[in-house]
């Protein structure tokens, strides 16, 4: 059996002021680090064999803050979705926009309408699961992966299907998420990091 424990990131200041971003390289807040370290001191996280994130600095500044340690592996595909000329916007800019209510309209449909010069909502899950695939392939029986809460939310859906859970439903917290098991290639369970430790 192999354990993964796929981890968001703690917050930045793009997320604390709501603005839409995925693509643009931002450090954690503040705030963000002091979530990973509060995290890092409460000990719910084993010392895993491998560590990895998706090359985004605040992927890599969390698991530092978590491991003291770079990660061993980056899956770019993991990274967040690229929302193009929304980027580092907020709704109350977007909402007269025609291109963004024509997005964010189809969003919940078919996942067909792209970020001008972004992806769409169905590209995104595709390339997120080229990564979940890669990530997978390679030989380890326990990982912790530091990702993003949209990715963690695509990943989710895929392997537990029979959930019928909502994006929003899967999608973590910062510095949240969850413990996954898997046994020959297969997803077996989940449960929440933090739930867990409940318990």
């Amino acid at each position: 059996m192999r354990v993964l424990y796929l981890l968001r990131h703690g917050v930045t200041e793009a997320n604390e002021q709501y603005l839409y971003y995925g693509s643009t390289d931002l450090p954690l807040s503040p705030a963000g680090r002091a979530q990973a370290t509060a995290l890092r001191d409460a000990r719910l996280l084993p010392d895993c064999e491998r560590r990895a994130t998706s090359g985004m600095l605040r992927t890599d500044e969390t698991l530092l803050i978590l491991t003291g340690r770079r990660p061993d592996a980056v899956f770019a595909d993991l990274r967040e979705m690229s929302f193009g000329a929304f980027e580092m916007r907020g709704y109350e800019e977007l909402k007269d926009i025609p291109a963004y209510r024509r997005w964010a309209e189809d969003t919940m449909r078919s996942g067909n309408v792209r970020c001008p010069g972004g992806e769409s909502p169905r590209e995104f899950s595709g390339r997120v699961r080229r990564g979940g695939a890669a990530l997978l392939a390679e030989s380890w029986r326990s990982m912790l992966v530091v990702v993003h809460g949209g990715v963690i939310a695509n990943l989710m859906a895929e392997w537990f299907p029979r959930e019928q859970r909502g994006f929003y439903q899967w999608q973590p917290g910062p510095c949240g998420g969850y413990r996954v098991t898997f046994e020959g290639g297969k997803p077996l369970g989940f449960s929440s990091i933090q739930e867990e430790a409940k318990q």
